[in-house]
């Protein structure tokens, strides 16, 4: 473990005028407040933060930066405060502190929710000020090299929040080292007889491979030196989850992957780059369709280098990668390489602008989608995707997640622009809204004042800021109808009670009345509320006028969710068959959605659907988010009820003959009973096969699972 004076020393190395004092206070404070708190590995806690403020000097931040990673879990895991730390060390540090401190004492009904609100915070904080993300990414991946000390159920969901935000993350603020390392550990608990099977192999080439890697080294130095290149050359072996993902998107062997070394060429000018590439290419044969220049049209992560594949010695394809120092040193560190910031602020410099144009979409996401797991998966849709470059019609280049449309592009020049997109061309050519852009493509969109976005526009987007815009726009005209709608409703029911609306809306003492009552701030909530079945009308004629409310009155209604939410779902008598409880309570009238078929275990949500009851979905199902987050309630599992449930799973197989009576057998020998199959022979040498059964919880469907691809011949095995 690093002592204070070997920290400081580090970043008085290349910050010569830090507050060396500030740094030693933040170190010894921290010791203090973690004082007696252990890890799972049984080290002192207190290892924890000075490895992650060690991984911030390896960056080369400031003193801001290693206090908040010396301090970083303070507020969370002691009484120690906010406003504590402010006193102690001043407002930058408490707000990066604050900012990746986790909302462990706010109450949430799940841990994905607590996850995703969360990450929104850190959106929030990390929109001011960047360190708070790069402080979050050291912390992530101290936890990550430490995983083995975890449960198997805590490696496998920490691996896979890993691989879904923070390896996308680091990439996107170009830290390759840190998306590498995160996606190696995280493959390592996901898939880890894969990963034993892929470390194992490039274990026994390693000699031969060295070998190879020398040899090409050699000859490209001693050619780029006859032409007067003083080049610094490297090869390096592709990182282990890179390996597995070109099996899988390949369907080939380990021993089929040709190109599992990449090397590096580093010059000293642009203009030296493009000659290296013309040098390379005049010895060996490039491989058609395989040059990429990343120098003209950087990566939104900052990252620029030429990308060539060529035929090397003994015809074997390797991969070539040219650049100068300065894009070497944002290829390894990101935007660390580069840090600027204005001077009080903190913020991200106007010159960084157009680089974190993906983080500006992210703040307007969170803005809009006031459910935190849909904000949270529509980050991880935009983050994880491999990207398209097209054009403006004014000639400037715009990045895409691969497989966005021309609404992606309207919707991404500005909202109004996307809620009027009637047309676009391409190239010169009109195409229609769904049509998938490429790279290359000059895209020019056509509006129309009167044109507003379509339910099927949320089928041809591929950006959550396009898809978020969609539903914005959607549910204020499913409000403004439920606002008029109810309006009407409580018109026609005050006039059979003998009043009239338009009184109440003039009375002002009446008003309040009746918005207290119902807990609205206007009469237009309480319109929208009595649309959406949320009030019945009759409950508010009977307050404003109790005497004849109380000879109408047969029965008081029910309501759900602190009597504010009125039952109109139907009650059932008896003991539930489903197992769901809504408040507690288990008579109400429930249905399962066919698009998630929620088990139990999972994280679930319902959906109120007038006259039909609760309409229960997975918490990430995309079908659940397109649901008004107005109708959302909190339901849970009855742990008390035993039931079985549907569940679907695809298993991807190679296509030879055995196969499926071996993966039938597995499924014999779990004691499952299959009540559906169908399978598929691909041309590509695969089966892809689906098979329903019913599951009584979650962890027997992991178990199921794990067994399924343990079977020699499984490629892959997902939940449908």
């Amino acid at each position: 473990m690093l002592t204070a004076n070997e920290i400081a020393t580090r970043v008085e190395s290349y910050h010569p005028t830090a507050d060396l004092d500030l740094l030693r206070h933040a170190y010894d404070f921290s010791r203090e407040a973690h004082d007696g708190q252990m890890r799972k590995s049984g080290d002192p806690y207190f290892c924890h933060p000075v490895s992650v403020a060690g991984i911030i000097t390896d960056l080369r931040l400031d003193v801001a930066s290693v206090c908040a990673a010396l301090l970083h879990d303070v507020v969370e895991d002691t009484p120690v405060t906010t406003e504590q730390l402010a006193r102690e060390f001043g407002d930058e540090v408490a707000f990066l502190v604050d900012g990746v401190t986790k909302l462990t004492k706010m109450n949430f009904t799940s841990r994905q929710d607590r996850q995703a609100e969360s990450f929104r915070k850190m959106v929030v904080a990390m929109a001011r000020d960047i360190r708070v993300l790069v402080v979050k990414l050291c912390d992530r991946l101290d936890n990550m090299r430490t995983l083995e000390f975890m449960s198997p159920d805590g490696q496998e969901r920490i691996s896979r929040e890993t691989m879904d935000i923070y390896a996308p993350l680091a990439n996107r603020l170009g830290f390759a080292q840190f998306k590498n390392e995160f996606q190696d550990l995280s493959f390592r608990y996901l898939h880890s007889d894969a990963h034993v099977e892929i470390a194992h192999a490039v274990q026994e080439s390693a000699s031969s491979r060295d070998h190879h890697i020398d040899k090409v080294c050699k000859l490209l130095k001693a050619k780029l030196a006859t032409q007067g290149f003083a080049a610094q050359i490297s090869g390096r072996v592709k990182h282990n989850y890179s390996i597995w993902r070109k099996m899988q998107d390949r369907q080939c062997s380990f021993e089929q992957v040709y190109d599992l070394t990449a090397f590096r060429v580093v010059v000293e000018s642009v203009a030296d780059c493009y000659a290296a590439l013309g040098v390379i290419h005049s010895m060996w044969t490039p491989v058609p369709g395989r040059f990429k220049d990343y120098i003209a049209l950087p990566k939104p992560n900052m990252y620029q280098s030429l990308h060539t594949t060529v035929f090397g010695p003994g015809h074997q394809r390797i991969e070539i990668q040219i650049r100068t120092h300065e894009m070497h040193e944002v290829a390894e560190m990101g935007i660390a390489a580069h840090w600027r910031y204005k001077a009080a602020s903190g913020g991200i410099d106007p010159r960084d602008a157009a680089q974190f144009a993906w983080l500006r979409q992210l703040m307007e996401s969170q803005n809009e989608l006031s459910n935190p797991a849909e904000f949270l998966e529509s980050v991880k849709v935009d983050l994880f995707q491999d990207e398209v470059y097209v054009f403006t019609p004014k000639g400037d280049v715009r990045a895409f997640p691969r497989g966005a449309t021309p609404l992606d592009f309207a919707f991404a020049i500005h909202s109004e622009v996307g809620n009027h997109c009637a047309g676009a061309r391409v190239n010169g050519t009109v195409v229609p809204l769904s049509y998938r852009l490429r790279n290359g493509d000059l895209v020019e969109v056509m509006t129309n004042p009167e044109q507003e976005p379509e339910k099927e526009w949320l089928d041809w987007v591929e950006t959550a800021r396009a898809r978020s815009k969609i539903r914005h726009h959607m549910r204020l005209i499913q409000r403004e109808k439920s606002k008029n709608l109810g309006r009407e409703l409580l018109e026609r029911a005050m006039t059979d009670g003998g009043m009239t609306l338009d009184r109440l809306e003039k009375s002002d003492d009446e008003r309040d009345r009746v918005q207290e009552r119902f807990g609205v701030d206007r009469l237009e909530e309480l319109f929208v509320n009595i649309g959406y079945g949320k009030i019945k009308t009759n409950q508010v004629v009977d307050f404003l006028a109790p005497a004849e409310a109380e000879n109408r009155r047969s029965q008081p209604p029910r309501s759900l969710r602190q009597g504010r939410i009125e039952a109109f779902v139907r009650r059932v008598t008896g003991r539930n068959s489903h197992g769901i409880l809504l408040n507690g309570e288990d008579d109400v009238l429930v249905r399962f959605t066919k698009c998630c078929n929620p088990i139990p275990g999972d994280e679930i949500v319902g959906y109120m659907t007038r006259g039909r009851g609760i309409t229960v979905h997975r918490r990430d199902c995309v079908k659940g988010f397109e649901a008004d987050p107005e109708r959302k309630v909190q339901v849970s599992w009855d742990p008390k009820a035993k039931i079985n449930r549907p569940v679907t799973l695809t298993v991807v197989t190679a296509n030879r003959p055995g196969i499926l009576a071996t993966v039938g057998q597995t499924f014999h020998g779990l004691g499952v009973n299959i009540s559906e199959a169908t399978c598929r022979a691909g041309d590509d040498g695969r089966a892809s096969n689906t098979f329903t059964f019913l599951c009584s919880d979650l962890p027997r469907l992991k178990d199921v699972m794990r067994q399924l691809k343990k079977v020699e011949g499984v490629v892959d095995v997902s939940r449908v």
